[in-house]
């Protein structure tokens, strides 16, 4: 399994932001564990061709949410407290995307309902007043 983030298309006005998101979930979602390292500053930035001060940004705000430690002879690696999602919603989340490929669905329509939702505090709480829940 690689580490190495891929920038999408959608998010190069903010390729920092896109390189921490990409980072962050594979943290929390476990395939990067407590103490794995991440590649260096400059290979991201080789990597993805964007510079390195954007890498860097990258690298301080998942600092700055605890999800990393950076060490000048250790690189920078998962933290021991980085919090991962339980396995039961990881696995319903890769349900949701296996589902949402197969019906041809926009990610980013996927993301943004998904963000509605969360927001709303409930699957329930979206639909009007009195109308069926929306259909499988």
């Amino acid at each position: 399994m690689s580490t190495q983030p891929i920038l999408s298309p959608t998010d190069e006005a903010s390729p920092a932001l896109d390189i921490y998101r990409q980072f962050r979930g594979l943290i929390v979602s476990g395939q990067l564990g407590a103490g794995e390292r991440l590649p260096t500053v400059r290979q991201t930035a080789s990597d993805l061709n964007v510079a390195p001060g954007t890498a860097a940004k990258a690298y301080r705000l998942l600092e700055r949410d605890g999800l990393v430690v950076t060490r000048t002879a250790a690189g920078t690696r998962v933290a021991d407290s980085a919090a991962v999602l339980p396995r039961s919603v990881v696995r319903r989340i890769r349900d949701l995307v296996a589902e949402a490929e197969a019906v041809g669905a926009n990610s980013d329509d996927v993301i943004d309902v998904l963000r509605v939702v969360w927001q709303s505090g409930s699957t329930t709480s979206t639909q009007p007043e009195g109308e069926p829940p929306l259909p499988d």
